[in-house]
């Protein structure tokens, strides 16, 4: 059980240098992030409130409590970064640049596994 609970705590640590410092970027609208998701096809006001979006799962992810409401957040990060995922590949970027959004994902899973496993559930 031990672990469990160091492996699920190393995953879920992950999440914050791989989805939060992007998402801060997002809320603070940098340049680079408006760049990214504009050529992506998506609007500029869309990386804010995606940004916001992130931070509050990536906390109720970390915070011990509301087992419904953490459901919620990583459903909501794994759909966000299949979205991201799907649309680097419509707009015909080369398949290089999904590596690191599908690594984000196993690391979403993996969180989410083992916060299962370490809580019995």
């Amino acid at each position: 059980m031990k672990k469990i609970n160091i492996f699920y705590w190393v995953f879920t640590g992950l999440l914050i240098p791989t989805l939060g410092i992007g998402s801060v970027m997002d809320l603070m609208g940098s340049p680079k992030s408006v760049e990214i998701i504009t050529s992506l096809g998506y609007p500029a006001y869309l990386s804010p409130f995606l940004g916001l979006l992130r931070i509050l799962a990536l906390i109720v992810i970390f915070v011990p409590k509301f087992p419904r409401l953490k459901e919620w957040a990583y459903a909501g990060l794994v759909i966000d970064v299949i979205g991201a995922i799907y649309s680097i590949l419509m707009i015909h970027h080369s398949v290089l640049y999904i590596i690191f959004p599908t690594i984000i994902l196993g690391f979403i899973f993996t969180s989410y596994f083992l916060w299962h496993k370490k809580n019995g559930a």
